[in-house]
Protein backbone atom coordinates (compact mmCIF):
# COMPACT_ATOMS: atom_id res chain seq x y z
CA UNK A 1 0.00 0.00 0.00
CA UNK A 2 1.17 3.55 -1.10
CA UNK A 3 1.13 6.16 1.86
CA UNK A 4 0.03 9.19 2.01
CA UNK A 5 2.17 12.25 2.40
CA UNK A 6 -0.07 14.12 4.76
CA UNK A 7 -1.12 11.13 6.82
CA UNK A 8 2.46 10.50 7.44
CA UNK A 9 3.19 13.38 8.64
CA UNK A 10 0.11 14.18 11.04
CA UNK A 11 1.75 10.59 12.60
CA UNK A 12 5.12 11.99 12.91
CA UNK A 13 3.44 15.24 14.64
CA UNK A 14 1.86 13.15 16.87
CA UNK A 15 4.87 10.88 17.79
CA UNK A 16 6.34 14.64 18.78
CA UNK A 17 3.99 15.09 21.08
CA UNK A 18 3.72 12.00 22.90
CA UNK A 19 7.68 12.12 23.49
CA UNK A 20 7.07 15.72 24.78
CA UNK A 21 4.78 14.68 27.19
CA UNK A 22 7.02 11.81 28.26
CA UNK A 23 9.82 14.15 29.12
CA UNK A 24 7.66 16.65 31.21
CA UNK A 25 6.22 14.04 33.01
CA UNK A 26 9.87 12.55 33.73
CA UNK A 27 10.88 16.20 34.84
CA UNK A 28 8.37 16.27 37.61
CA UNK A 29 9.60 13.65 38.89
CA UNK A 30 13.30 14.53 39.43
CA UNK A 31 14.94 15.14 42.89
CA UNK A 32 13.71 18.80 43.29
CA UNK A 33 17.11 21.14 44.89
CA UNK A 34 18.46 19.81 47.71
CA UNK A 35 16.76 21.23 50.88
CA UNK A 36 18.65 23.30 53.93
CA UNK A 37 19.43 20.60 55.95
CA UNK A 38 18.32 21.59 59.92
CA UNK A 39 20.59 22.16 62.69
CA UNK A 40 22.26 19.59 63.95
CA UNK A 41 21.34 18.96 67.77
CA UNK A 42 24.78 20.55 69.75
CA UNK A 43 28.01 18.83 70.40
CA UNK A 44 29.02 19.16 74.34
CA UNK A 45 32.20 19.63 74.25
CA UNK A 46 34.66 18.46 76.90
CA UNK A 47 36.69 21.36 76.84
CA UNK A 48 33.56 24.03 77.43
CA UNK A 49 31.60 22.09 79.28
CA UNK A 50 31.39 23.48 83.01
CA UNK A 51 31.24 20.41 85.80
CA UNK A 52 28.53 21.21 88.84
CA UNK A 53 31.72 22.16 91.21
CA UNK A 54 31.14 20.15 94.37
CA UNK A 55 31.14 21.33 98.18
CA UNK A 56 34.09 22.27 99.63
CA UNK A 57 35.01 20.02 102.35
CA UNK A 58 35.41 21.77 106.14
CA UNK A 59 38.75 22.39 106.42
CA UNK A 60 40.17 19.70 109.37
CA UNK A 61 40.70 21.80 112.45
CA UNK A 62 43.78 21.80 113.70
CA UNK A 63 45.68 19.89 116.71
CA UNK A 64 45.61 21.11 120.22
CA UNK A 65 48.67 22.24 121.00
CA UNK A 66 50.57 19.84 123.29
CA UNK A 67 50.77 21.55 127.16
CA UNK A 68 54.07 22.15 127.85
CA UNK A 69 55.91 20.17 131.05
CA UNK A 70 55.73 22.14 133.98
CA UNK A 71 59.84 21.90 134.56
CA UNK A 72 59.29 21.99 138.43
CA UNK A 73 58.53 18.36 138.62
CA UNK A 74 61.30 17.08 136.09
CA UNK A 75 63.37 15.16 137.57
CA UNK A 76 67.09 16.65 137.32
CA UNK A 77 69.34 14.57 140.08
CA UNK A 78 69.16 11.35 141.96
CA UNK A 79 70.93 10.93 145.02
CA UNK A 80 73.97 8.52 144.49
CA UNK A 81 72.85 5.71 146.61
CA UNK A 82 74.43 2.11 146.06
CA UNK A 83 72.73 -0.94 145.85
CA UNK A 84 69.42 -1.21 147.63
CA UNK A 85 68.51 0.95 151.04
CA UNK A 86 68.40 -1.26 153.50
CA UNK A 87 65.68 -1.55 156.61
CA UNK A 88 66.84 1.28 158.77
CA UNK A 89 68.80 3.02 156.32
CA UNK A 90 68.31 6.78 155.57
CA UNK A 91 69.53 9.48 153.02
CA UNK A 92 69.12 13.19 153.18
CA UNK A 93 70.95 15.91 151.28
CA UNK A 94 69.17 19.11 150.24
CA UNK A 95 72.61 21.34 150.33
CA UNK A 96 72.56 23.34 147.02
CA UNK A 97 69.60 22.46 145.91
CA UNK A 98 67.26 25.44 144.99
CA UNK A 99 63.49 26.06 146.15
CA UNK A 100 60.46 24.22 144.85
CA UNK A 101 57.80 22.46 145.34
CA UNK A 102 58.29 19.28 147.16
CA UNK A 103 56.94 15.85 146.35
CA UNK A 104 56.85 12.15 147.76
CA UNK A 105 57.26 9.32 145.94
CA UNK A 106 56.63 5.40 147.76
CA UNK A 107 57.12 2.69 145.73
CA UNK A 108 55.26 -0.92 147.66
CA UNK A 109 57.71 -2.91 145.36
CA UNK A 110 61.29 -1.48 146.36
CA UNK A 111 59.40 -0.62 149.55
CA UNK A 112 61.07 3.18 149.21
CA UNK A 113 60.23 6.28 150.01
CA UNK A 114 61.61 9.00 148.58
CA UNK A 115 61.03 13.19 148.50
CA UNK A 116 61.64 15.78 145.58
CA UNK A 117 62.55 19.37 145.38
CA UNK A 118 62.25 21.00 142.12
CA UNK A 119 62.90 17.94 140.96
CA UNK A 120 65.88 16.95 143.25
CA UNK A 121 65.85 13.73 145.25
CA UNK A 122 66.47 15.34 148.41
CA UNK A 123 65.50 12.17 150.51
CA UNK A 124 65.15 8.71 150.23
CA UNK A 125 64.49 5.89 152.90
CA UNK A 126 63.51 2.16 153.50
CA UNK A 127 60.07 2.09 155.30
CA UNK A 128 57.39 0.04 156.55
CA UNK A 129 54.18 -0.80 154.84
CA UNK A 130 51.00 -2.25 155.45
CA UNK A 131 50.40 -6.30 155.51
CA UNK A 132 47.93 -8.24 152.94
CA UNK A 133 44.89 -7.85 155.54
CA UNK A 134 45.63 -4.34 156.12
CA UNK A 135 47.60 -2.98 153.13
CA UNK A 136 49.19 0.67 152.15
CA UNK A 137 46.95 2.13 149.33
CA UNK A 138 47.86 3.00 145.70
CA UNK A 139 47.00 6.65 144.81
CA UNK A 140 48.15 10.34 144.80
CA UNK A 141 47.02 11.60 148.10
CA UNK A 142 47.63 15.71 149.37
CA UNK A 143 49.17 15.31 153.58
CA UNK A 144 45.31 16.56 155.14
CA UNK A 145 46.59 17.29 158.54
CA UNK A 146 50.04 17.16 160.55
CA UNK A 147 50.47 16.33 164.40
CA UNK A 148 54.20 16.22 165.64
CA UNK A 149 53.29 14.31 168.66
CA UNK A 150 50.33 12.13 167.44
CA UNK A 151 49.61 8.94 169.12
CA UNK A 152 46.69 6.66 167.53
CA UNK A 153 43.48 6.53 168.56
CA UNK A 154 43.19 3.04 166.83
CA UNK A 155 45.73 0.98 167.94
CA UNK A 156 46.57 1.40 172.03
CA UNK A 157 47.46 4.76 171.44
CA UNK A 158 50.91 3.88 169.91
CA UNK A 159 53.15 6.77 169.21
CA UNK A 160 53.20 7.70 165.45
CA UNK A 161 55.71 11.06 165.78
CA UNK A 162 55.95 13.44 162.90
CA UNK A 163 52.17 12.26 161.57
CA UNK A 164 51.47 13.06 158.06
CA UNK A 165 47.95 12.05 158.04
CA UNK A 166 46.71 11.00 153.84
CA UNK A 167 43.48 9.20 154.37
CA UNK A 168 40.38 9.38 156.33
CA UNK A 169 40.36 6.26 157.60
CA UNK A 170 44.29 7.08 159.13
CA UNK A 171 46.45 6.00 156.78
CA UNK A 172 49.67 8.34 157.35
CA UNK A 173 53.79 8.94 157.12
CA UNK A 174 55.10 8.92 160.37
CA UNK A 175 58.06 8.05 162.89
CA UNK A 176 58.82 4.45 163.85
CA UNK A 177 61.77 1.55 164.17
CA UNK A 178 61.98 0.27 160.41
CA UNK A 179 62.94 -3.16 161.00
CA UNK A 180 62.96 -6.49 159.14
CA UNK A 181 60.15 -8.64 160.02
CA UNK A 182 57.72 -5.70 160.94
CA UNK A 183 54.84 -3.99 159.19
CA UNK A 184 52.08 -1.46 159.88
CA UNK A 185 48.26 -1.12 159.50
CA UNK A 186 48.77 0.30 156.10
CA UNK A 187 50.51 3.30 157.27
CA UNK A 188 54.28 4.28 155.74
CA UNK A 189 56.19 4.04 158.75
CA UNK A 190 60.40 5.91 158.83
CA UNK A 191 63.01 6.22 160.64
CA UNK A 192 62.73 8.62 163.15
CA UNK A 193 65.14 11.60 162.14
CA UNK A 194 64.02 11.15 158.35
CA UNK A 195 60.10 11.87 159.78
CA UNK A 196 61.71 14.90 161.67
CA UNK A 197 63.66 16.48 158.55
CA UNK A 198 60.07 15.63 156.24
CA UNK A 199 57.76 16.97 158.46
CA UNK A 200 59.62 19.75 159.04
CA UNK A 201 60.06 20.77 155.47
CA UNK A 202 56.56 19.04 153.58
CA UNK A 203 53.44 21.95 154.57
CA UNK A 204 50.29 20.20 154.41
CA UNK A 205 48.52 19.71 150.53
CA UNK A 206 52.03 18.30 149.66
CA UNK A 207 51.08 15.62 147.22
CA UNK A 208 52.10 11.73 148.06
CA UNK A 209 52.31 9.87 144.71
CA UNK A 210 52.12 5.80 145.97
CA UNK A 211 52.89 3.44 143.45
CA UNK A 212 53.68 -0.15 142.51
CA UNK A 213 56.78 -0.57 140.71
CA UNK A 214 56.67 1.89 138.94
CA UNK A 215 60.70 3.58 137.95
CA UNK A 216 61.36 6.70 137.14
CA UNK A 217 64.49 8.76 136.42
CA UNK A 218 66.32 11.59 135.01
CA UNK A 219 64.27 13.51 132.87
CA UNK A 220 60.64 11.85 133.54
CA UNK A 221 58.07 13.88 135.61
CA UNK A 222 57.29 12.74 139.20
CA UNK A 223 53.59 14.11 138.28
CA UNK A 224 52.68 13.09 134.88
CA UNK A 225 51.97 9.41 133.34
Amino acid sequence: MKPNPPVLLLGVFLALVTAGGALLLSNDRAPSAPAVPTAAAPVADKDFAVAAKAPASPAPAPAPAPTPRDERFVIKRILPITGPIRYGEWHWDAKGVPAGPLVVTVDLDARVLSVFQGGYEIGATAVLLGTSEKPTPLGVFPVKWKDKDHYSSTYDRAPMPFTMNLTDDGVAIHGTKVEKGYASHGCIGVPDPFAAKLFALAPVGTKVYITKGKTVGKGDSLVEG
